[in-house]
């Protein structure tokens, strides 16, 4: 199974889960300005809530994509005061026609001292371990 992941952050914290994810599936995590050229089953995808919803550059990297060389996306995350943007990146990806995977991961994100310190070392562990369970899945 090939698998590729992207993601956008602000703060960092997307970035470190993103890290822990590719890591774990011994790809490179790239920001959202790395286009997906080459066929991956799997696009683990990586963001947060701004300003209650995700960044125009989440909408626009996920219309971007080719449908013929996306499998599905999986969503993956960290917020301080919101919950799963899951919803949100599910609507973009149904207009872009490429299948959500229902699983996720999320965790809470440090933003201007709320939650200090996470992601921490545990729940970069635990999404590494999610993003192994998606490809052995599959």
């Amino acid at each position: 199974m090939k698998a590729a992941v992207r993601y956008y952050t602000k703060t960092g914290n997307t970035k470190r889960l993103a890290e822990a994810v590719a890591d774990a599936l011994n790809v490179e995590a790239l920001p959202l300005s790395a286009p997906v050229t080459e066929p991956v089953d799997v696009l683990f995808l990586g963001n947060s809530y701004y300003a209650f919803t995700i960044d125009p550059e989440v909408r626009q990297f996920i219309r971007s994509l080719d449908k013929t060389k996306v499998g599905r996306i999986v969503n993956f995350g960290s917020a301080a005061m919101m919950n799963s943007t899951w919803k949100k990146v599910k609507a973009e990806a149904d207009k872009a026609g490429i299948p959500m995977e229902e699983r996720e991961f999320h965790c809470k994100g440090e933003f201007k001292g709320i939650h200090k310190g996470k992601p921490d070392a545990e729940d970069l562990k635990a999404a590494a371990a999610f993003a192994r369970s998606i490809v052995s899945k599959a």
